[in-house]
């Protein structure tokens, strides 16, 4: 049942001689083939069990105030793929949502927050961010470029380019100061070749987010060539962050009164640098658990009677 438990300890028992390229930060998912989900914002039993699970945010990175009551902010996440899309879903645990248990307050930072143009804030309120490089590669500090190769996107729970303010769902990520980069995450959300549906629980205290990528644009392994399992088992840069924006006075001292942002690798002020990803691992083949070993042989009782004599224990 609980895949997730399976997976992460054995995985390296089903990795290629092929390995990433080195990485600050350890932490790795394993994307495996299963089932294409439903994207509407609803986990149907036995939907996501084929998938990878995992969980944030006790060991994840605080940008702002540290998470520490999973009541507060936790997930639990899923990841898989089918032969052209890669699959996550966030079940996130949030006490208080932005724009539906609070009025829609905005950062003194920025009025235009809410703005669905380069001048707003695509991440200001409850978010989940995605952040891929497939080609797992970088020079220097430099953070995603915003093309197939590497980005950085944004699925809001209250606000998305295809609805509006107060529907959720994508809107262009990061740096959406560059025009290209704004003009090729808009191209991804308007032709669905990258998808979104975020829903607050029916019971409240929490959203769900269920998210696909295409292949072919978004993920660019190298110019003009795009992943495929064809290609076999994969690493890819990956960083997953989760905003929790709740009343203004609980985000006090934070940039954008934010109350939490958390990351899945990274650390402070640099989580967005590609080398500081963590590693995501697409694999080409099922997961297969290492065959048991065989049971050892029972040692043959003699029918002889064991003599006890002195002599007979002597060399």
């Amino acid at each position: 049942m609980f895949r997730f438990f399976l997976i992460w300890f054995a995985a390296a028992a089903v990795l290629p001689a092929q390995q990433p390229s080195p990485v600050s930060n350890p932490k790795s998912l394993y994307a495996f083939p299963g089932r294409t989900p439903k994207l509407d914002g609803v986990l149907e039993k036995g939907e996501w069990e084929d998938a990878t699970q995992f969980f944030g945010m006790k060991d994840w990175v605080p940008q702002f105030s540290p998470t520490t009551d999973p009541k507060d902010l936790s997930l639990h996440g899923y990841v898989k793929h089918d032969d052209h899309r890669l699959y996550f879903a966030f079940d996130i645990t949030d006490d208080v949502l932005y724009g539906i248990d609070t009025p829609r307050w905005l950062p003194d930072e920025n009025p235009k927050a809410h703005e669905l143009t380069r001048e707003g804030f695509p991440w200001f309120g409850d978010e989940m961010e995605l952040l891929i490089n497939a080609t797992n590669q970088w020079k220097g500090d430099e953070s995603a470029a915003g093309n197939g190769l590497n980005w950085q996107m944004v699925c809001n729970l209250t606000k998305s380019r295809l609805g509006g303010v107060g529907k959720g769902g994508l809107i262009e990520g990061e740096p959406r100061r560059d025009l290209n980069a704004w003009n090729t995450y808009r191209n991804w959300i308007e032709s669905h070749a990258m998808e979104c549906a975020a829903k607050p629980k029916p019971e409240g205290k929490g959203y769900i987010i269920e998210w696909a990528v295409n292949f072919d644009p978004c993920l660019e392994v190298e110019p003009g060539k795009f992943y495929s399992p064809a290609l076999g088992n994969r690493p890819m840069g990956l960083n997953i962050a989760a905003g929790d924006l709740d009343e203004k006075e609980r985000g006090e001292g934070n940039f954008g009164n934010f109350h939490h942002e958390d990351w899945f690798a990274g650390a402070k002020n640099v989580r967005t640098q590609l080398r500081h990803w963590g590693t995501l691992w697409i694999m080409s083949d099922q997961y297969k658990p290492p065959p048991p070993k065989p049971a050892p042989k029972k040692a043959r009782k003699s029918s002889r009677k064991r003599s006890t004599t002195k002599s007979s224990r002597q060399r």
